[in-house]
C-alpha cells in the first residue's frame, strides 16, 4: 500500500467517524464542528483525486461562509435540548424506514451506474512544440469553460444570487422604534455650553422655624 491509499483510508476513517458524530453529538454546537471536520476529510479526498477545484470551493464556500454562518447562529440561539429531544424514539420508526429507503434507493443507482463504465483510460501525453510534456490543470480548464462555453449561464445565476441577497437584506432591514441610534455629524459641531447646562431650582426644603430657638434661649436667661 503507498503513501496516496494510506491517506485515502485515513481521510475516509475521519470523514465517516465526523459524519456519524453529526447525528449522534447531543450539543448542536458539536454537530457543527463535527460537520465543519467532515466537510475539511471530503476536501482532502478531492484533492487525492486531483480534484483542486472542488476541494477549494468546499474549503472557502462551506467551510469558510456557510458552516461559519451556522456555528453562529446555532450558538445565538437558545436552544433547548430536551424540548427538542421529545419524541425522538416515537418518530424513529418511521425516520429509519426513510432513511433506510434512500440509502437502498443510492446504492442501486451508484451500483448500477458503475457496472456500465469501463476501466479509465490514461491520456496520452501532449507535448508542446519543444517536445516537452504539457502540464494540465484542472481548474484552469475549468475557468475556461465557465467564461467562454458557459458564460451566461454563470452571469444568470450571479445576478440570481445578487438579487437574493438584496431581498434578504431588505427583508430583514426594518426600524426599530426601541433602537437609539446616534448621528456622528451632530457629535461633531457640538460645542462645550451644548455639553452641560447650569439649572436653577428653588429649595425643595422650608427654613427652620426660628420660634423653638428663641423660647429655648430665654428659658436659658430665666
Amino acid at each position: 500500500m503507498d503513501a496516496k491509499t494510506g491517506f485515502f483510508y485515513l481521510f475516509s476513517v475521519v470523514l465517516l467517524f465526523a459524519a456519524f458524530r453529526v447525528i449522534t453529538a447531543r450539543n448542536p454546537v458539536h454537530a457543527v464542528l463535527y460537520l465543519i471536520l467532515a466537510f475539511s476529510q471530503a476536501s482532502a479526498v478531492w484533492l487525492l483525486l486531483k480534484a483542486e477545484f472542488l476541494a477549494i470551493a468546499l474549503v472557502l464556500v462551506y467551510l469558510g461562509a456557510v458552516m461559519v454562518l451556522f456555528l453562529f447562529v446555532v450558538m445565538m440561539l437558545d436552544i433547548h435540548i430536551d424540548t427538542v429531544r421529545k419524541g425522538f424514539w416515537k418518530h424513529f420508526p418511521l425516520a429509519a424506514t426513510v432513511g433506510a429507503l434512500i440509502a437502498l434507493e443510492m446504492a442501486a443507482v451508484l451500483m448500477g451506474g458503475f457496472r456500465g463504465l469501463d476501466e479509465p483510460k490514461v491520456a496520452a501525453p501532449v507535448l508542446d512544440a519543444a517536445g516537452q510534456v504539457v502540464q494540465h490543470s484542472n481548474t484552469k480548464i475549468l475557468g475556461k469553460l465557465l467564461y467562454t462555453q458557459y458564460l451566461y449561464p454563470v452571469e444568470i445565476a450571479a445576478v440570481i444570487l445578487l438579487v437574493a441577497m438584496i431581498a434578504a437584506i431588505a427583508l430583514t432591514l426594518r426600524q426599530r422604534k426601541d433602537s437609539k441610534a446616534i448621528n456622528p455629524s451632530t457629535q461633531i459641531r457640538v460645542q462645550a455650553r451644548d455639553r452641560l447646562a447650569v439649572v436653577k431650582l428653588a429649595p425643595t426644603q422650608k427654613p427652620a422655624d426660628p420660634a423653638p430657638e428663641a423660647a429655648v434661649a430665654e428659658e436659658k436667661k430665666a
